[in-house]
């Protein structure tokens, strides 16, 4: 009670971005004050059931960006994000909303989110020998996409301060999927064919190094990874925590009082207090 669903697709074909549940109309994606990307123009859809929700999603994948390439007769020649959004159903202030001559808001307050985004396959140019120039173009925009995606897991991975978000419109996008307190989840689709092997190993590979990113909840923004390796060596020895730590003088000599403050300041005099 008080909730409302809505249901969004849009693709990225290239560098451009077409809603597919409102006829493919183009739109733009801007980034705000707060540094939130959002997808201006996009529409949103209420949902109420599983039927409404399976012939939006039905209607988009038949306008989205397909093609016959020398490796797949219906190959997907765009990013397809899909995202379902929990919202607070609008409250009406007191008096109404008709009140103060305002309209009612469309949709209430964002509770939760949740995308799903289908990536188009990498292709290499031994898979498209027979193809167009067009085609060419398209799997030389896919390449470059998922490249600039496999750059920001990687600087996410080493914690790097600069996480390079703007290298694409795929990874623009998907900014929010990897930072703050967001959940990510790859699923990796692999032919069991021997043929295919060295391209199954390239995405287990992609998708191990998404399993083993962590990040700071607590700050919100940037991730944080430990090693395994070296955590246990901080967190399972109590008292090698406790240890005192060695203070350096100001010459850059050990300080001979060897405990660093606790000794200092136990050898000034103590306070005396009036009454």
């Amino acid at each position: 009670a008080g909730m409302e669903i809505t249901v969004s697709v849009y693709e990225i074909y290239g560098s451009k971005i077409f809603d597919l549940l409102n006829a493919r109309k183009a739109i733009v994606i801007r980034e705000d004050g707060k540094k939130n990307v959002n997808v201006v123009g996009l529409q949103e859809k209420k949902v109420k059931g599983l039927e409404e929700v399976e012939g939006y999603l039905a209607h988009a994948a038949s306008v989205r960006s397909t093609g016959c390439t020398g490796a797949n007769s219906e190959s997907s020649r765009s990013h397809c994000i899909t995202n379902f959004t929990l919202r607070m159903a609008p409250v009406a202030p007191r008096g109404g909303f008709r009140s103060n001559n305002n309209p009612p808001p469309e949709f209430g307050k964002v509770v939760g989110k949740i995308s799903f985004i289908d990536l188009a396959g990498s292709e290499r140019g031994a898979d498209t020998y027979d193809n167009n120039k067009q085609t060419r173009m398209e799997g030389a925009q896919i390449n470059k996409s998922l490249l600039a995606l496999k750059e920001c897991i990687r600087a996410l991975d080493q914690n790097s301060k600069h996480i390079p978000f703007r290298g694409s419109k795929l990874t623009e996008v998907l900014r929010e999927s990897f930072t703050g307190h967001s959940v990510s989840v790859m699923i990796a689709n692999i032919s069991p064919s021997t043929s295919c092997c060295e391209n199954s190993l390239n995405t287990l590979r992609y998708a191990d190094r998404v399993k083993e990113m962590k990040r700071d909840r607590s700050s919100g923004a940037m991730p944080v990874r430990e090693s395994r390796s070296v955590a246990p060596r901080y967190y399972s020895n109590g008292a090698e925590a406790r240890q005192p730590k060695q203070v350096l003088s100001s010459s850059g000599q050990p300080n001979p009082n060897g405990n660093g403050s606790r000794q200092e300041s136990e050898s000034k005099p103590p306070r005396t207090r009036r009454v």
